[in-house]
This record gives C-alpha cells, structure tokens and sequence, in this order.
C-alpha cells in the first residue's frame, strides 16, 4: 500500500542511493575509464545484462545474506522480480544462452549498477556501481591466476604501489574436504562457511556457539587455517604463476576467506587495503557449477570471476595519498567543462564568436562562450568556473585574436582565419608560454 504524500514537499534521495552532481560524475567515470582500459589492454570484450531480473535466478545458487538483501518485488505483470545484486547469476544465464557462439575461454567484463538492501554506512550503499570480470570455459589455475592478476593491474592502475594492498587467497575446496572429514552435512555447509566467513567480526562466544553446533571449537578451524598445506595444488600453481608475473609480493595465502555466496567451488579471493582499514577491496573466485545449475544441466562450463565496486575503491584512493594525487590530476584534465571559453570583449562581435565557437566545436574542441552580454572580467570568472585551459577573446581587434592561458595568465595571439588549427596545436601543448 503506497503512503500518504509526505507534509513537507521537498524531498531528498533515498537512503543508500546516489546523486552525481558533476565533479562525483567525473570521479565515477575516472573509475570506469581506469576499469574499462585495464579490462581492454588485458584482452577482455565488453558486455551487459539487464537491471532487472526474475528473481528465482538469484535465490537458486546465491545463498547466505544475499536472499535477504534484494530489492524485490512484483511487476505490474504479476512477475517476481528482482534489481540485480550482483552480476554473477546473470552473466551466467547469458553465457548458457550464447556460449556455442564465442571461442573458449570467453573473457568477458562489465560495468554496471547493482542494488542491495544493505545498511548504508562506510564502503557500502544500496546502490553501487560494479566492475565485473568473468573467465568462462577453461578449467585450469590459469585462468585463476590471470583474473588475480588483472585484479594487482587494476590496483595498479589507480596509482596504488606494493605494499598498498595485499590479494588475499584462499580455497573453497579446502573447506570443503574439512567439512567432509567433520561430518558436516552438505546441506549445511553453507551455514558452516558463512560462519567461517564472519570469522574475524564475530565476537569470540558468539563464535563459539555457532561452531559447536557443528561439534567443533573456534580453535581447531584457526589451526586449519594456520596450515599452508591444507591449501590445494592449484594455489599453488597460482602462486607460481603470479611469481612469474612479478607479482608474489602482493598476494598471500589466507585460508578464512571463503566468499559469502554458495556457488563459490574452488579458489576464492578478496583484495584488501595493507592496514586493513576497510572491507574488502574487490573479491571472486571460482564457480564452476554455476552455469550448469542455472541452464538445468544443459550448459557445463567451468567460470572463475570478480568484482569491484566503485565504494570502497573510491575510499581508498581518497585516502592513499599518491593514488588520491594521480585521480586528481586526472580530474583536472578531464573534469572540464571546456577546453576553451570564448570571451565576447565586443557584443557586436557575437555573430562571429558563434560562428567561432561551431567550428571549435566542429573540430571536435569542447568550446563554450556566454549566452548573454556580460561584462569581460564576469566572463573570465565564469571561464574559470568552467575549469577551461584557455580563454580565447573576440573583440574590437577581430580577425586578430588574443588567447590567454588562465593557470599562468600568460597571453598569445594568433588570427581567426587559423584559429581551429591554432587551438588544436595549441592543446597538445602544455600550458606554459608558447616558445617560437
């Protein structure tokens, strides 16, 4: 039943939800054009799935918190639907449909909106934007070890250095066989693995408890997670495999991570800041039945993914100083609204700044001017609130131009008849005093 209009008219976002005013738009696409390049460069083809899904595809296979986080409901078609929480399931339903289509392995990336219904706090919304990347059809710790590695590239990419971040590497597998040699039943073990995977947050009686239930002690599982040879022979070759790379400084062996949700199968992984000031970074790993469950058996691929979501990466960049400092620099070069603001020095000249300014643009320049008459030191405020390199002034002199360089207010001059060729020199250049 919706609720009665709310007294007060004004209204805000809803909790947990996002407006991008233009400077956080800039900094979400910083993110997605870091993603997207190292996605790109690594040899990954871009794709995308619906935001909205039918349900039964996220309570099939997803386990742990994730059912009780959705934001469902139904349509005015009388189906039960869901806003997608991840992007796993739904890659895996795309890739059952059109697999026989792509050559193996197929690795695959995306970018896009995910919704859970979470409380908001540090890291964590109920909207988030999501780096997804996907290795499906090679069953090998190849395949682990390449995604891990795009992973460290993707961090390295935002400017972060070793010693900023560690991978933290685990094995579902493992748990797996410790459950078995326990008696747990498989039915079970989902509930034993979200215990494991709330191991460092939960208070020691609490921990305690929930793992008598299962007949053991909060000791013998940190005794098992203390031994490096309970690990499989694949991290192994992961290992080996990232040592090559020159990539063995950033990753560790830590068997208490397990990943929350149930198609989890093998190795699993979490990227984590070195001072472990927040949640996870990014995390995946492999899911080797998943498309088989969702396709009803028809479709059997081996897969191994992760993701990255645009919160808490953000927050660390923000608050590592030379990776803050990188994505500032990027935001001064392309934050902009324009390159070039044209000032209107003589209204009578305005026909021709139009005109000017159309084929700057035209010439694929971002150019802007004043849409009325204003003052000439009012427009240069208004060109620096635009974060323009240049202002470009049409006056009296007209077809002579003056060009003035607005961070070190240096001046040039050039004649209108070149002036596209002029700017589109002259912003290859940097931003000091043009030498002959």
């Amino acid at each position: 039943m919706l609720r009665p209009p709310m007294a007060d008219p004004s209204f805000q976002s809803l909790p947990g939800f996002r407006d991008f005013i233009p400077r956080e738009c800039a900094v979400r696409n910083y993110l997605f054009e870091t993603w997207r390049g190292v996605a790109r460069r690594c040899g990954y083809s871009e794709y995308e799935t619906p935001i909205l899904e039918d349900t039964g595809l996220y309570l099939k296979k997803s386990g742990g918190e994730l059912s009780a986080q959705l934001f469902r409901f139904e349509d005015q078609g009388g189906r039960d639907v869901t806003l997608r929480p991840e992007v796993t399931a739904s890659l895996a339903r795309l890739v059952a449909q059109h697999q026989r289509d792509f050559p193996k392995p197929m690795k695959w990336f995306e970018i896009g909106q995910c919704f859970r219904y979470e409380k908001p706090q540090k890291g964590r919304g109920r909207e988030f934007h999501q780096f997804n990347v996907d290795i499906l059809g090679e069953a090998g710790p190849a395949a682990d070890a390449e995604l891990i590695a795009l992973a460290i590239e993707t961090m390295l990419a935002f400017g972060f250095v070793a010693g900023d971040f560690v991978v933290r590497v685990s094995d579902r597998k493992a748990w797996m066989d410790f459950a078995a040699r326990h008696a747990i039943a498989e039915e079970c073990v989902p509930d034993f693995l979200n215990i494991i995977d709330k191991l460092e947050r939960e208070k020691p009686a609490a921990l305690a408890t929930k793992l008598a239930a299962f007949n053991l002690t909060p000791e013998a599982v940190r005794e098992f997670i203390a031994m490096p040879t309970n690990a499989s022979s694949a991290y192994q070759a992961i290992l080996a495999d990232l040592t090559a790379r020159g990539f063995a400084g950033c990753v560790q062996l830590d068997l208490s991570i397990v990943r929350g949700l149930a198609y989890y199968t093998g190795v699993v992984f979490e990227v984590f800041d070195a001072k472990k000031s927040m949640r996870a970074v990014a995390g995946g790993g492999r899911y080797d039945t998943l498309v088989a469950t969702l396709s009803g058996g028809n479709v059997d691929l081996p897969a191994t993914g992760f993701a990255m979501g645009d919160y808490v990466i953000r927050n660390l960049i923000e608050e590592t100083t030379h990776a803050a400092m990188q994505m500032e620099v990027w935001l001064q070069r392309n934050a902009a609204a324009c390159d070039v603001f044209v000032v209107v020095a003589d209204e009578s000249q305005r026909p021709t700044a139009l005109r000017l300014v159309t084929d700057l643009r035209r010439a694929g320049i971002a150019a802007d001017l004043p849409l009325a008459a204003a003052k000439v030191p009012k427009q240069f405020q208004s060109a620096e609130r635009s974060r323009a390199r240049f202002a470009l002034i049409v006056g009296t002199e007209y077809p002579a131009l003056k060009l003035k360089i607005l961070a070190s207010r240096a001046e040039e001059t050039g004649h209108a008849d070149s002036a596209v060729a002029w700017l589109t020199a002259r912003l290859q250049q940097p931003d000091g005093p043009l030498l002959a």
